[in-house]
């Protein structure tokens, strides 16, 4: 078998929330770089990773970071702006001594915007975005759906299509470049379709009552009778047909369906249909019929019903990194320091003692000559 795609890209991670992951499922060696005293970060995401604490604040980690950055591919900085360049460490100078490396620099807030210096979380990235005032129900405050749009989708995934287009461009000029990401726009890039529909019918109105957002009683979710749920995405007429039939309604709903003022009545009836039987009934009722009518797995229960978590595109010619199911749905940590040194050794052919010492917990270069 070809080996994975990114099999021979070296990238050094520096702590954070950043698209590692995704580099190291695809067969990228992925470095973190931890910051002493070393204890567990809250990354869980570190299928494939390896580690080594340095401290940036000494002339000794800075060095061989330095040295380490001439041979690699891909730098990941996740810090706020002007912090690389306070560890000596600015992007340009970087470029200088290794012309072939990506720079990927994702921030929360635009670099540039109105909120650059102030920290933030998920939440305030989607709210500044434009894409949170979308999120909710009628009548309700807006809802931010954990930190999916704002850390991954919109952070972690654009920095990595970020990171490939510029291995692309490299393949033509040789040359690498700095990538610049961030959370505000990769969010507002996804709401992309809802802000160019304000106009349309399916999103011209208020939160909570257009065809996407719940407003539409054959696009959303609905309690069964053991307090599990169905999800219903019936838009195109004959799906919604199907729907009804399933549900053992009054196909009269059919001819209803395009008016408005009946929305609340064919919720209603949606509602109390699904009230009557138990989730895997329903499922039993609407397996393998065109009525775009699911059900709502709990994270539990997705390895049973054969969801196993998969990479999240196939190559077929070279396909990712094999998952470890394992690691793949339990949380683990990656211990600061742990395989590390292995890693060192492979691209550099360094040695302790020889090439760099520990200083309490830290790595450092062992400086033979002024830099």
């Amino acid at each position: 078998m070809i080996a994975a795609p990114l099999s021979n890209l070296r990238v050094v991670e520096l702590a954070g929330l950043a698209p590692g992951l995704i580099l190291a499922d695809y067969g990228a060696t992925v470095l973190r770089i931890d910051r002493p005293p070393p204890c567990p970060t809250e990354d869980r995401l570190v299928r494939g990773k390896s580690s080594v604490v340095l401290d940036l604040k000494s002339q000794g980690g800075v060095s061989l970071l330095k040295r380490l950055l001439a041979t690699v591919d891909v730098l990941i900085d996740p810090y706020r702006p002007g912090v690389l360049e306070s560890l000596g460490l600015a992007p340009n100078d970087l470029l200088v001594a290794n012309e072939r490396l990506i720079v990927a620099r994702l921030t929360g807030f635009r670099r540039d915007g109105a909120f650059r210096n102030m920290a933030g979380h998920d939440i305030n990235y989607l709210a500044v975005s434009g894409v949170l005032s979308q999120l909710g129900r009628k009548g309700a405050p807006p809802y931010a759906p954990a930190n999916l749009l704002g850390d991954f989708a919109g952070g972690g995934l654009m920095c990595a299509f970020g990171i490939m287009m510029a291995l692309l461009v490299r393949r033509r000029t040789g040359r690498g470049q700095v990538v610049e990401a961030n959370m505000v726009d990769g969010a507002a890039y996804l709401g992309t379709m809802a802000r160019v529909g304000l106009d349309s019918p399916a999103w011209n109105r208020p939160r909570g009552e257009n065809l996407l957002d719940g407003g539409c009683p054959w696009y959303d979710v609905y309690e069964c009778r053991d307090r599990r749920y169905m999800a219903v995405g019936a838009l195109e007429p004959k799906f919604f047909a199907e729907l009804v039939k399933g549900l053992g309604l009054d196909e009269g709903l059919v001819e209803k369906r395009d008016e408005r003022a009946c929305w609340p009545v064919i919720r209603g009836s949606f509602q109390e249909a699904f009230r009557r039987r138990t989730r895997e009934e329903w499922e039993a009722v609407f397996e393998g019929k065109d009525a775009c009518c699911t059900p709502v797995f709990e994270q539990q229960e997705l390895k049973k019903a054969g969801y196993e978590q998969r990479h999240p595109v196939n190559l077929k010619e070279t396909p990712g990194v094999e998952m470890d199911q394992e690691s793949a749905w339990a949380s683990r940590e990656l211990a600061p320091g742990s395989g590390g040194e292995q890693i060192l050794h492979q691209w550099m052919g360094w040695k302790r003692g020889r090439d760099y010492t520990v200083e309490g917990d830290a790595l450092a270069m062992v400086i033979k000559t002024k830099l």
